[in-house]
C-alpha cells in the first residue's frame, strides 16, 4: 500500500507537498476504508487549476521510469516548476508492505532524466545511485554482482536494473522489493473521457469496445448500464476487422459508441477500468464524474469503495459526494495553496457520522490549517 508520498519542484508544485494517506484518524464507521493502516479510498478536491491532475501525474511519475507500462510522456511537459529556483524535481513515497516500510527517493531534471536514487527497506539503504559522480551501492542479497557493472554512464534506474539482471536470494528483504516492484507494476491512472489516455498498468491502445467483447463483458456491460437507468439491448460483432458493441433496436442496429451520450461514453470507459481494478494496486481517476449527474457519482463511488485489496482515489467538484454515508472524513482531501490535507485535519472540531460535511465545507469550516 501506498502510505505517503511528497513532491517538490515539479510543475506547479514550487514547495514540497505531501499527501499523507497512512495516517487515519480513529473513526468507528466505514472502517473497512482503512487497510494495513492505510486509507485505500479517497476524494480529492479543490478549485480550477490548483494541481488535481499535477498531483495525479506526480504520483505516476514513479511508472516512467520503473517500468515498461504505458506512459504519458507528453503530459510531462513544463516538468520542473517555473519559478527556476532549483534545477531538479524531487520525489519521495512511503510504502507498507506485511508491516515491512519501503521509502523511495529520487530527483530528476526530466522526466527521463534521473539525478539521484535512493530505497530503503525497514530504514536500512539498500539501493543507492548518484548519476552525476556515477556512484552508487546495491546490498540486497544476491544482488553484489552487479555493484561491479553498476557504475556506468548508462541512464537507467538502478532499482529497475537490480530487478531486472539480478537473481535475488529468496530472504524476507528481497520479498518486500519484489512487493515494491510489483505494486509500482501495477498502479493505473486514468482519465474519464479519453480512452487513450491513461498511464501505467498494461501498454497497448486497445479500444473500450475491444475490451469489453474480448473480456466476454457485454451483457455484464449492459446490466451495469440497467442498474444506472440506462437501457440498451447489446451484443459483441465485428466490423471491419476489429470489435465493436452495436444497440439492438426494432427496425435498425447501431453502434453503441455513435449513439451514446456524453455520459454514457464516459461511464463505458469507467466500467472498461472498473472489470480490470481488481487487479490493479493503486487507481487514480482524474475528474471521474465530469459528465455525470449526482446519482451516478454516488453509485460509481459505492462500486469503487466495494473494491478490496486496492487504493483508489478521484478527484471531482462534486461536493454531494463529501459525504459520512459514502466515505468519512480522513478521506476527503482539499488541495489548495500547495497543500493537501483530509478535511479531519482542517478543522479542530471533532467531527461524527451525523456531520453533514458538506454544508460545513459550504460554510468554510474546512479553510483553517
Amino acid at each position: 500500500m501506498l502510505k505517503k508520498f511528497s513532491v517538490e519542484n515539479f510543475k506547479g508544485f514550487q514547495d514540497k507537498i505531501t499527501l499523507d494517506i497512512g495516517s487515519p484518524s480513529n473513526y468507528s464507521f466505514n472502517s473497512e476504508i482503512v487497510e494495513n493502516g492505510c486509507v485505500t479510498k479517497g476524494i480529492i478536491y479543490g478549485i480550477n487549476s490548483c494541481g488535481k491532475s499535477n498531483l495525479g501525474l506526480a504520483i505516476f511519475d514513479i511508472i516512467t521510469h520503473l517500468t515498461e507500462k504505458q506512459k504519458l510522456i507528453q503530459s510531462y511537459d513544463f516538468y520542473l516548476n517555473m519559478s527556476g529556483r532549483k534545477s531538479f524535481a524531487e520525489f519521495e513515497y512511503t510504502f507498507v508492505f506485511d508491516e515491512h516500510e519501503v521509502v523511495y527517493k529520487y530527483s530528476k531534471t526530466d522526466v527521463d532524466a534521473l539525478r539521484s536514487e535512493s530505497l530503503s527497506i525497514d530504514d536500512k539503504e539498500v539501493i543507492f545511485y548518484d548519476f552525476l559522480t556515477r556512484d552508487g551501492f546495491t546490498l540486497l542479497e544476491g544482488s553484489n554482482t552487479l555493484n561491479a557493472s553498476i557504475k556506468n554512464e548508462s541512464p537507467i534506474s538502478r532499482v529497475k536494473y537490480v530487478n531486472s539482471n539480478s537473481i535475488l536470494t529468496n530472504n524476507t528483504q528481497n520479498q518486500v522489493f519484489k512487493k515494491f516492484i510489483y505494486f509500482v507494476e501495477h498502479m493505473l491512472l486514468f482519465y474519464s473521457l479519453d480512452s487513450r489516455g491513461y498511464e501505467g498498468f498494461m501498454n497497448g491502445t486497445e479500444s473500450v469496445a475491444e475490451g469489453i467483447v474480448n473480456g466476454g463483458k457485454v451483457k455484464d456491460f449492459q446490466e451495469f448500464l440497467q442498474e444506472n437507468g440506462i437501457i440498451y439491448d447489446l451484443y459483441g460483432c465485428e466490423v471491419d476487422g476489429r470489435k465493436t458493441i452495436y444497440c439492438h433496436f426494432d427496425n435498425k442496429d447501431a453502434d453503441f459508441f455513435k449513439i451514446a451520450s456524453t455520459g454514457t461514453r464516459s461511464l463505458a470507459l469507467f466500467y472498461y477500468w472498473y472489470i480490470r481494478m481488481e487487479k490493479a494496486s493503486f487507481v487514480f481517476i482524474d475528474e471521474f464524474d465530469a459528465f455525470y449527474h449526482y446519482e451516478l457519482s454516488e453509485a460509481v463511488q459505492k462500486r469503487l469503495r466495494g473494491m478490496t485489496g486496492v487504493q483508489i482515489f478521484t478527484t471531482t467538484h462534486n461536493t454531494d459526494l463529501m459525504s459520512n454515508d459514502l466515505l468519512r472524513p480522513d478521506c476527503y482531501f482539499l488541495l489548495e495553496n500547495n497543500g493537501i490535507k483530509a478535511i479531519s485535519e482542517l478543522t479542530e472540531k471533532e467531527l461524527r457520522q451525523a456531520h453533514n460535511l458538506q454544508k460545513m465545507y459550504k460554510a468554510g469550516a474546512f479553510n483553517g490549517r
